[in-house]
């Protein structure tokens, strides 16, 4: 695992870091994620959280005050109180409190929206923190968001490169940005590179932020923010 932060700029601390999967070689997530089939996809996804919640304890995220945002596959979630025990009992393990856990929905596979509205219903009313990834570029959208409202959505780095030079594109993150407000969810944008896309971002009303301006993702480690 690697872990890359998620910056607040309106209380300038590091808000959570994303446990990211990388192969025992340095491989990157895409190359990790195409070995995963309908046969191992259950138990890569129960060996992510273990792994993510393990390195988080050992680096003491959680004394940070920073959520651990994991990513899940809707797919390898059969049943979601059956499937939560390996990560409450690795949580309980290794002593890293469950309030501190985000679940990001990873959108890299088509899901059945029922299964994945049982889910994140599911996360919520267990006490975990919520959040839709690329919200506007992958298989979840407005359909989805019309029937459960995530604690979080992190917006598609589509929309965040080179804010600062495309009105088109400070246009739409204005109106996401307002309706998201609207229904009382936190946006997240990822993908920041540069410090005018940054800094158009925050003017906009965007405070937690992830990306290369900050920090890169770190293996097995908690980076520090730039």
């Amino acid at each position: 695992m690697a872990f890359q932060p998620i910056v607040d700029l309106s209380s300038r601390r590091v808000f959570a870091y994303e446990a990211l999967v990388r192969g025992v070689n340095g491989a990157g997530a895409q190359e990790v994620l195409s070995q995963v089939t309908p046969k191992n996809r259950y138990a890569f996804d129960q060996k992510c959280r273990v792994t993510a919640i393990t390195l988080a304890a050992e680096l003491g995220l959680a004394e940070q005050g920073a959520y651990l945002s994991i990513n899940f596959l809707p797919n390898a979630v059969y049943e979601p109180s059956a499937c939560i025990g390996a990560t409450l009992e690795a949580a309980e393990r290794v002593n890293f409190p469950t309030s501190n856990i985000l679940f990001e929905f990873c959108e890299n596979e088509a899901v059945d929206t029922e299964h994945l509205l049982h889910i994140l219903q599911s996360y919520d009313s267990m006490g975990f923190k919520t959040a839709i990834d690329d919200f506007g570029a992958g298989y979840a959208g407005l359909n989805l968001l019309a029937r459960f409202q995530p604690d979080y959505v992190k917006l598609d780095m589509g929309l965040s490169r080179d804010i600062d030079t495309t009105p088109v594109k400070q246009v739409m993150m204005r109106h996401t940005v307002a309706m998201l407000d609207g229904l009382g969810i936190t946006p997240i944008c990822e993908g920041v590179e540069t410090p005018e896309e940054a800094s158009v971002l925050s003017e906009i009303g965007i405070s937690l932020q992830q990306g290369y301006v900050y920090a890169k993702p770190a293996l097995a480690e908690l980076p520090m923010v730039h």
